[in-house]
Formats: structure tokens, sequence, C-alpha cells
């Protein structure tokens, strides 16, 4: 069996977007102090590292992180590799094998940005794009990128478009290990309500054949293969 972890590492130092409350941790109890044990806390954003976008992080009415369902986060995925400079454009995805997928992760040259940074020139996807994945009936889009949309966006419009159609979104993923093709996508967020996003564990696992059979069979039974949502 072979297991990717797709990953950042949280750090103090560690890119955040910009704007956001950088990463920091602090020891409030210390064996070596004569405390009975070690005990720390951190602040941060909740968009730091790899991370889940809950649908409140755009839209007041959005559910929180805490009330996205379960399914979205383990399942059947398709690590899919876009060679763009800049944008993934739905011409660019109907060039891709994603139809049938419920989970995409999109693996770009954002993965080997230096020291992953939240600046400009990550590729994000464009409002078509985000458009034609909706229309797919996804449950979840991933990305290699700090975010779906560009650094300099002031509307966020491909993470409202995906919100819309209720598409789950996995950003910061550490894909530049990972080869292209099915695997098992493991993400889980934590529980925190009312909030709007939350850092995620995240595991690719190498599915066998026998796996990768009954997850086709659940794809090709999707519920939720066409219409958008309301938001």
């Amino acid at each position: 069996m072979e297991i990717y972890d797709i990953s950042q590492t949280l750090h103090e130092g560690i890119a955040v977007w910009p704007g956001d409350r950088p990463y920091r941790y602090e020891w409030t109890m210390r064996i070596r102090d004569g405390e009975s044990c070690n005990v720390s806390a951190v602040t941060m954003s909740t968009h730091t590292g790899t991370h889940i976008d809950a649908p409140l992080h755009c839209d007041e009415s959005g559910i929180d992180v805490a009330a996205i369902p379960a399914d979205r986060f383990i399942g059947p995925a398709r690590v899919v590799e876009v060679q763009v400079q800049q944008r993934i454009t739905a011409a660019d995805l109907r060039r891709l094998p994603i139809d049938g997928v419920e989970r995409l992760l999109f693996k770009t040259r954002s993965g080997r940005m230096k020291a992953r940074e939240s600046g400009p020139g990550f590729v994000y996807l464009a409002e078509d794009g985000a458009e034609y994945l909706g229309g797919l009936g996804l449950l979840l889009v991933g990305t290699d990128a700090p975010s779906v949309d560009s650094c300099d966006s002031e509307t966020l419009a491909s993470l409202r478009i995906l919100s819309q159609y209720q598409v789950t979104i996995l950003e910061g993923a550490r894909l530049d290990p990972v080869p292209p093709g099915d695997y098992e996508l493991i993400c889980l967020p934590l529980k925190l309500a009312g909030l709007d996003g939350s850092p995620v564990r995240a595991f690719l696992r190498r599915q066998t054949p026998a796996r990768r059979a009954a997850g086709d069979r659940r794809v090709g039974g999707n519920p939720r293969s066409t219409g958008k949502a309301a938001g």
C-alpha cells in the first residue's frame, strides 16, 4: 500500500495569505519548569497550510466547516497534472479525463514554488473553469496552490462559484511528489463550530485495482451529477 502525506507541516514562518494572522505557538506548561506535563497553545488563520474552505468563508449565510458533510473528505479522488502558467480554464478542463470523478485534485507548478508562497504567481482557477467543474457535480476540488482564486482577486469569484454548486474546496495540498492517478483521499478538518475553514491532515492512498473498480461504480452513481445548487 502506498500512502502520500499531502499536508504542509505547520511551523512558525509558514507562508500565509497576505493579511492573515501568522502561525504562532507557545508553551503554557512545561515539565522542565516543574509542571506535570507539556501543554502548548497555537494561534493562526483557519486557512493556514493545507486547509478546507467552508461556504461561510465567502457567504455570511453559508454553512460553517463543522457542518460540511463528512463524505466530502473521504473517498475516491483523481490527481491530474495541469501544465499551465497562470490559470486553469474550461478549455483546459475539457481536455482532462475527469468525467465521473467525485474528488479532483490539481497538481500544478504552484507546488514547486519557493516556500509555498502565497504571493502572486501561483496557478488559479478561472471563473469559466469553476463553472465547468460545478456542472460536473464534484464533491471536492483541491489544488496545490494557496487559493482557487488569484492573489489579487477582490471578489473570490471562483470560490463563490464552487460554493454555489456545493463543491468543497481543499487548498494548499502538497502534491509535487504525487504521480497523477486515482487514489483514496482522506482529509479531515477540525470540527470548528461557526468558523469559515480549518487546517487538515490530508493523505492520498494508492488504490488497488479491486478498490478502484469499486470506486468507479460509486462514481457512476453520483446523485449530484447535474444542476446548480442554491448558494
